[in-house]
């Protein structure tokens, strides 16, 4: 039996074409109600008796919940269509926009991966003695407390641990902080009038599982505010040191870590051989949470935030983001682009946003002019996780633009950079930042933006994300072969100089993905351009400087085939006939040691030979270094029994 949908229209505050969202999406969609949430309410305790049922009304969830948990039934999922669709000053036709929604909603949701992290309430506190030390007063009743100062009179109390010492450096996250004191001196808590200290000790290690930083000036920690268990405020500024004090106060207990990125180091092209190659994630990740460890990078989950960076911009797919999975993102573009064509929509656009551009639509749609009938929002966990790959897909799909709506804790720069990549690939106007948060602002540019044609022939392809991209640009561009793309982009081709080349194939040895490749019958170097991640193994390797980059896309056929990027002329055994090696690299190494006194008479020849006809040579050769003197006759019995009889 179909979901039924129960639609409001909020006091006729907005139309819901109800027989038409039927039609569009195959679900039961009763009439209208108008005051669901109050006067209704009957209605909703109804739908809720008589089955599955998505309430179309976000902002009363809560009340919709309650009503279920008294019918002993389970909290029912909820849809926003108001503040999205129906709150519009746009007068176009809302069907296509509100069958888009809801076929997002309909996709089954992955549940997300968490690990648990126990915190004990541990809390180290630093910073003047005088705003610390009244944290730590606050805070003892609901945290183990340790206050550090550098100095300055110790309180007369013993309701919480004070110790004097500069701090060297901190480690870690919530739950699992460490923390380097020098200089550390700890109170001797015995004896008539003031407290005492301890002797100082440099090096001195401890853990906790909570940070109150108090001191102002530099964090300790890169991007602090996205730092789990790491509080911090001004000392100057009252309000926001009570309210660090009061986020302090409930980090006790066992609490759910979201396993944001999933990783397959076999994939990771960032070294080989000791030689470094690709440092995107490196360089991107805000909060150090990615480490180089050997060949490969790892990800420490405590500390990740989540930005979802490393997975738009890693260009083999070593690291996905997880939360939720990039598939289940590349099928929601798909599945809302398909909804809004089929429902009779034209040129729909894509907003991209996270739990903060969610704030802004809400507003934009109670106060201002709210979204424009054709554009389309996508609420993401992180909206870095929306990368190249993403929008081309979208675009592909059918969306005619792809604007990206940042929160206060995005990372400009890396979405820039996708942006750009995403204008190579697919042309210029196809994809926006719109980095405003005002809401009136955001909805003033949308509607005054001009979009683009849409792809004439919508695709849906599937695959990894390299494989989409490129499926998706072949559809985008089908009468192009090549798009040149930015110096830093993933894709590209291997360019060798062949005078320089001696095909030593140590490119082909540190290749990470297959794109370079030998011939076992000949001298020769292949390379397949689709396979390429540009990552720079083979240009650090090569002794001859013999490589270089160009950027860009190939989408014809040669980019999925293996082509000959040098290759020579092979050189025949001078015993056997057998071809090995290259004739040049022979020829030259001949050259090279003719007249070295160890490469005298036939030894010269052997560099001409195959390897079974050199160890042959070598075997039978006056001075071959295997063989040995005669081997001494074995003793017997007989030999014991004549030395007897003589003596």
């Amino acid at each position: 039996m179909p979901k039924s949908l129960i639609t409001c229209d909020c006091l006729g505050s907005q139309t819901i074409d109800a027989k038409g969202l039927s039609e569009a999406t195959g679900l039961n969609v009763a009439r209208p109600c108008s005051a669901l949430c109050t006067t209704q309410l009957d209605r909703a305790q109804a739908a809720l008796e008589g089955g599955d049922v998505v309430f179309c009304c976000t902002q009363e969830a809560r009340v919709f919940e309650e009503l279920a948990e008294g019918l002993g039934r389970p909290a029912p999922p909820s849809l926003d269509l108001r503040d999205r669709a129906g709150w519009s000053a746009d007068d176009a036709p809302k069907l296509p926009k509100m069958s888009a929604l809801i076929a997002n909603a309909m996709l089954p949701a992955e549940p997300e991966k968490t690990l648990d992290v126990v915190s004990e309430g541990l809390c180290l506190i630093l910073g003047p003695a005088e705003v610390a030390l009244e944290a730590a007063e606050q805070l003892k009743d609901h945290l183990g407390v340790t206050v550090l100062i550098e100095d300055g009179e110790l309180p007369d109390t013993r309701a919480f641990d004070v110790v004097v010492g500069k701090l060297r450096r901190a480690t870690g996250a919530f739950g699992g902080f460490e923390v380097v004191i020098d200089a550390l001196q700890q109170v001797n808590p015995g004896g008539r009038g003031a407290f005492t200290l301890s002797d100082p000790r440099d090096g001195a290690v401890s853990q906790c599982d909570v940070i109150l930083d108090l001191r102002g000036g530099t964090p300790l920690f890169p991007a602090p505010e996205k730092r789990d268990g790491y509080l911090r405020a001004d000392p100057g500024h009252a309000p926001g040191v009570a309210t660090a004090i009061m986020a302090a106060s409930h980090l006790t207990g066992t609490f759910e870590k979201t396993m944001y990125v999933k990783t397959t180091p076999l994939l990771c092209a960032h070294s080989r051989a000791e030689q470094t190659g690709c440092t995107t994630c490196l360089d991107l990740c805000p909060t150090g949470a990615i480490t180089s460890a050997g060949e490969h990078v790892a990800i420490d989950p405590m500390i990740c935030a989540g930005c979802g960076a490393c997975s738009a911009a890693c260009p083999s797919g070593a690291i996905t983001y997880d939360a939720p999975p990039v598939d289940l993102t590349m099928r929601r573009v798909q599945t809302m682009a398909k909804a809004y064509l089929d429902a009779g929509g034209t040129a729909p656009r894509l907003l991209v946003h996270d739990a903060h551009g969610t704030k802004m639509v809400r507003l934009s749609a109670r106060h201002g002019r709210g979204l424009p009938a054709d554009v389309i929002p996508l609420e993401l966990t992180a909206i870095g996780a929306f990368g190249h790959a993403e929008a081309v897909a979208a675009l592909a799909a059918g969306f005619a633009s792809v604007t990206l709506l940042p929160g206060p804790t995005a990372d400009i720069p890396a979405l820039q950079s996708q942006i750009a990549l995403i204008t190579a690939i697919a042309g210029a106007g196809k994809a926006t930042l719109l980095d405003t948060p005002d809401p009136d602002a955001m909805s003033d540019a949308l509607y005054a933006e001009v979009a683009p044609a849409p792809v004439a022939s919508p695709v849906r392809p599937v695959g990894t994300r390299r494989q989409i991209t490129r499926q998706a640009a072949r559809a985008l561009h089908p009468d192009t072969d090549q798009i040149p793309l930015p110096e830093d982009a993933p894709y590209g081709a291997v360019l060798v100089d062949k005078d320089a080349c001696t095909l030593c194939l140590s490119c082909v040895s540190l290749c990470p993905s297959g794109a370079l490749g030998d011939n076992s019958d000949k001298p020769q170097l292949r390379f397949q351009e689709d396979a390429c991640l540009q990552c720079g193994l083979c240009a650090n390797i090569c002794p001859e400087d013999a490589i270089t980059y160009e950027p860009r896309l190939d989408l014809t056929n040669a980019a999925l085939r293996q082509e000959v990027l040098n290759e020579e002329e092979p050189f025949a055994c001078i015993e056997c006939g057998a071809l090995f090696g290259s004739k040049s690299a022979i020829d030259r190494i001949s050259e090279k040691l003719k007249d070295h006194a160890m490469f005298s008479g036939d030894k010269l020849r052997m560099i001409q030979m195959c390897d079974n006809c050199r160890v042959n040579a070598q075997f039978h050769a006056t001075d071959n270094p295997f063989a040995g003197g005669e081997r001494p006759r074995v003793r017997t019995t007989d030999d014991y029994l004549s030395k007897r009889r003589d003596h």
